[in-house]
């Protein structure tokens, strides 16, 4: 009850803030997507509106200057019913600029394969259909025989028993034009009859490199230049089973992230039965050592050290980077009094940690207990903890200028910013920081935050959320995976809170530490969005957990006025730096899912979303 309690006042929180900063229309739209997302249908719910449709037809009529689209099945005794699923959704489609290549590796007790795609040919009228026969060779030769039948300047990929939404091509065609990608992919939905009634969406990121490391979140629907298929061979028959994955790794790697795009809309519905990996891998165990062959070849072809291993749940994984040297770790505790916090918190550090070439700087702020002061002497000089100093900072409190100040201090190639209420839980928690943050074009990693109660407090940073900034996954128990494994994967992100944050020295002083006008909120979030804008990349890891004994009632107290201003003056300062659409588009997010809560649901009506810029 006291957590609904929460969660309505900050919603209210949110409402009063949206009409504060962008006026009563837009905060009216976001109240009527709420009471949308509880109380719109569930039919259709990601496909346009019939007029939509019908204006696309009409733009598309003809199909001159769209780029052809050749998509790419292979056939295997596939049932009728899920064949004319599939074949009526191509000729549904709102443009005619499209080729459907099948390859068909059917038994001879299937011959009804062949006899409904010729049916469809002879229905199209227009050599659409292209069809061969081929022995069964398994899935990724059958795809690109498929593949070799196709003339289309960009290929895209299906499975036999699954379904394309009627906008499909028309939406990769305009995106191609907007943006020239060279690979593109769209969100997708799961559906057991009619694609009228799906039972869930997919709402992936933009592309994301780390998190396509441990699971494939790109799946369907795929497309890509033809030639570029061809210059990496195609699908591999070494990895069936995860064939697509390979390829997508083996795509990106030729790709800047500029070329790669992603179309936040529904375009593909995926059939959950009971033999497709829709449904889960168990249904197809080899799939999980395919795509451990997939991610180590990758890392083989890019240089990189690892060891690939199975994940916290199936279908995803795990690289074990391998670490060079044993670099220094500084890390920087800020404190003030509560000397049994702090001792908690070194306590679990010095007891656990299995990464031992650290240092401590104790940040001392404006104590005022003896017992504080006490505690400070007993650990330092060479007394209960080693390698532990206490830095004086005498200013007022800014948490910013507070860790830039004990950043003059450190001597490690990275500094790990640590409250002083956080305690360790597992001792691979700094190792697994430093694996990421020490990989190349990363600049920082953040960690797997509790509260006391075993409930998520940080799984990374979404911005946006709540108006500006919030916690991915708040609140939900420990344990689980996450929406499409967000919590249980190490993550892309666009930030990670400050609480426990590993980053490197030289990007530290380069970025020219926190913003000291950031006083309290919002300095880790601008110094994670610095990072971005500066080409480097912020990554998260659940495998580095520790509790974070913040209270969940913890907030802004509206009765102060100064904490109020403060505060209101840090969200101004976000806005104008990185501005309101930026803020509200976190590429590792999606437009189809709330602003609202933390939790990964759905936004209200989905079906008017607007195609990729460059």
């Amino acid at each position: 009850m006291k957590l609904k309690l929460k969660r309505i006042k900050e919603l209210l929180g949110y409402a009063l803030t949206v009409l504060r900063d962008e006026g009563p229309g837009p905060m009216l739209r976001r109240a009527a997507g709420f009471a949308r997302r509880r109380l719109f249908g569930k039919r259709a719910r990601y496909l346009p509106k019939k007029a939509v449709l019908e204006a696309q037809r009409q733009a598309a009529a003809g199909g001159e200057g769209l780029p052809l689209v050749s998509v790419c099945v292979p056939l295997y005794n596939t049932p009728q019913q899920y064949l004319r699923q599939l074949l009526e959704s191509l000729a549904g489609q709102t443009s005619p600029a499209w080729q459907l290549c099948l390859a068909d590796a059917s038994d001879p007790g299937h011959p009804e394969v062949g006899r409904l795609v010729e049916e469809a040919q002879k229905a199209d009228g227009r050599g659409r259909i292209l069809y061969t026969r081929v022995e069964n060779k398994g899935i990724s030769a059958n795809t690109n025989a498929a593949a070799q039948l196709a003339t289309g300047e960009y290929l895209a990929l299906a499975d036999h028993d699954d379904v394309l939404a009627p906008h499909a091509v028309y939406t990769v065609q305009q995106a191609v034009l907007d943006t020239g990608a060279a690979f593109l992919y769209s969100d997708e939905a799961l559906f057991t009859k009619s694609i009228r009634r799906p039972m869930v969406g997919h709402f992936k990121p933009d592309f994301a490199p780390e998190y396509l490391l441990c699971c494939n979140y790109i799946c369907h629907l795929s497309a890509f230049r033809r030639e570029l298929f061809f210059e990496v061979g195609g699908e591999r028959t070494a990895c069936d089973g995860s064939q697509d994955h390979d390829l997508f790794l083996r795509l990106t790697e030729r790709l800047e992230e500029d070329q790669i795009v992603h179309i936040p809309q529904v375009l593909y519905y995926w059939r959950v039965h009971g033999g497709s990996t829709s449904g889960g891998v168990e249904a197809k165990p080899y799939v999980a050592k395919a795509a451990k062959k997939a991610i180590a070849d990758h890392l083989e072809r890019t240089g990189q050290r690892g060891t690939v291993r199975d994940g916290l749940f199936p279908s995803t994984y795990k690289v074990d980077f391998e670490i060079e040297g044993e670099p220094l770790v500084s890390i920087l505790i800020p404190s003030k009094d509560h000397a049994g916090d702090l001792d908690k918190c070194l306590r679990s550090i010095y007891e656990k940690t299995e990464w031992r070439n650290f240092e401590v700087i104790v940040i001392e702020n404006n104590s005022t207990e003896a017992e504080t002061f006490a505690y400070y002497e007993a650990i330092t000089g060479g007394g209960r903890y080693p390698r532990c100093q206490v830095a004086h900072y005498q200013g007022p409190f800014n948490f910013s200028a507070i860790n830039n100040f004990g950043r003059t201090y450190a001597k490690g190639d990275y500094l790990l910013l640590l409250n002083n209420d956080v305690e360790v839980i597992n001792g691979g928690w700094l190792t697994e920081l430093l694996m990421q943050a020490s990989r190349p074009g990363v600049a920082m990693c953040g960690a797997m935050l509790y509260y006391p109660d075993d409930t998520i407090q940080h799984a990374g940073i979404i911005t946006g959320l709540g108006g500006y900034a919030g916690h991915s996954h708040k609140y939900k128990p420990r344990g689980g995976s996450g929406y499409m494994f967000r919590a249980a994967t190490v993550q892309d992100l666009s930030a990670v809170t400050a609480a426990c944050l590993l980053v490197r020295a030289e990007v530290y002083d380069k970025l020219e530490g926190l913003d000291e006008d950031f006083t309290v909120a919002f300095n880790d979030v601008d110094f994670c969005l610095r990072a971005r804008r500066a080409g480097w990349r912020v990554v998260w890891t659940p495998y580095a957990q520790l509790y974070h004994h913040e209270s969940k009632s913890r907030g802004i107290d509206e009765r102060d006025k100064a904490k109020k201003e403060r505060f209101s003056g840090e969200q101004r300062r976000l806005t104008e730096r990185f501005g309101r659409q930026a803020l509200t588009r976190d590429p590792y997010y999606n437009p189809s899912l709330t602003l609202d809560r933390e939790d990964f649901s759905e936004s209200g009506d989905l079906r008017g979303l607007q195609r990729p810029q460059r």
